[in-house]
């Protein structure tokens, strides 16, 4: 393990464990916040959608800035920004300011998670595969810790978690000081690039589909906790928490075990079927019962993570930085109008609604996959990835 992954691969799989925990702490939070600052829900998803916005939009640039100034310079300006953020966040008068400071901590993270995939891939020596299993992991672990630590922390106060996120982030940022290194860096791209990407069949599509599939990821992070009504934070830290692992369960290990037998384009068909029914389930249920579909979700959206970001570097045949630049721009732009979409509908039309309109969006994503996939699966053999492929047709 040691020899597929050095010290610097380490040190940026932390980093990312620290940045997606960043995501989740606030779950628990959400109910808190909005009573003691007086805010409606729709005001308290402005917490998730300006993150993720700006997190968006930076991602057309981030991963251009990488490969002028190096990966390894623009995660140190991106975890730097996190910090000081995520602090300014814990000493918020008002739900505006912290909707404004959020804003600025997804721009760190744009910067730091655009460059972050790229060097673990970069400097691991045990292939593509391994690289984004590690990432995965972190990925999910990180999902997984932040609502745990929001509700544990935020039972004292709601200020308390996001002073530890900027305690634990400054640790990653001396980390990736010391211990990070670029590896061989990718000839200077522009945004040209980005935009030429884009028009590329394989990359759309697969960017495309992802946005669908985020819009639903982030109903569920963002909006659900809306829904959970009587829980306290730390109940809800708990429940979030083990989503979190269900989510780093099956994107580190029922990915690895389903794609050989399967192929990636297949598994991902009867995986995105198997979300629809979550979602549809979730908009039928109230109480116990959808705490227990909300957790359940976490196993399919696992899956999901996995494969998108690995179809995202396999199908595309450009640089590492612009597949996933390209890439993540897409699926966080349907991430960021999740919860403010929901925030605005559940309360006016029914707080189960925005669960259906993400089940609806699953289908439209998943009929789309149906068309798109011989395509998908030829340029996946064409750079050399058609494990599984083959097994799924004999």
């Amino acid at each position: 393990m040691r020899r597929l992954f050095p010290p610097a691969v380490w040190a940026t799989a932390f980093a990312t464990l620290i940045a997606f925990m960043g995501i989740g702490v606030v779950d628990p939070l959400l109910a808190l916040i909005g009573k003691a600052m007086g805010a409606t829900p729709f005001q308290v998803e402005w917490l998730f959608t300006s993150y993720i916005a700006v997190m968006a939009v930076t991602m057309l640039i981030s991963g251009v800035l990488a490969t002028r100034l190096g990966g390894r310079r623009v995660m140190l300006i991106g975890l730097s920004l996190v910090v000081v953020f995520a602090a300014l966040s814990g000493l918020s008068p008002n739900i505006e300011f912290l909707a404004i400071v959020r804003a600025g901590w997804g721009l760190g993270n744009a910067f730091f998670t655009s460059t972050a995939l790229s060097i673990i891939v970069g400097a691991s020596t045990g292939g593509m595969a391994s690289a984004i299993t590690l990432y995965e992991a972190a990925l999910g672990l990180g999902i997984a810790s932040g609502p745990l630590i929001g509700g544990f922390l935020g039972s004292y106060t709601w200020r308390l978690p996001f002073f530890g996120t900027a305690t634990l982030m400054l640790i990653a940022v001396i980390f990736t000081f010391f211990l990070v290194h670029d590896p061989r860096r990718e000839p200077p791209r522009t945004m040209t690039d980005l935009f030429v990407a884009m028009r590329h069949p394989a990359v759309l599509t697969n960017a495309l589909i992802g946005l669908a599939y985020s819009y639903a990821f982030f109903t569920i992070l963002a909006y659900s906790p809306l829904t959970l009504k009587g829980l306290s934070s730390l109940s809800l830290g708990f429940t979030y928490f083990a989503w979190g692992i269900l989510v780093g369960i099956s994107s580190v290990f029922v990915v690895n075990w389903l794609r050989p037998i399967m192929g990636p384009i297949r598994l991902l068909q009867f995986n995105l079927i198997g979300l629809i029914f979550v979602f549809a389930a979730a908009g039928a249920v109230r109480g116990d019962a959808l705490l227990w579909v909300i957790v359940i979700s976490g196993f399919f959206c696992g899956i999901a993570n996995a494969l998108f970001t690995t179809l995202a570097m396999e199908v595309s045949p450009f640089s590492r930085s612009i597949s996933s630049g390209t890439y993540n721009f897409l699926r966080w732009a349907g991430a960021a109008i999740a919860p403010i979409l929901s925030g605005l509908i559940g309360p006016r039309f029914g707080m189960q609604v925005p669960f259906w309109i993400a089940g609806a969006l699953l289908v439209v994503g998943s009929l789309a996959l149906v068309f798109a996939r011989p395509m998908l699966e030829r340029n996946l053999e064409a750079n050399g990835h058609a494990e599984g492929l083959h097994t799924q047709h004999a």
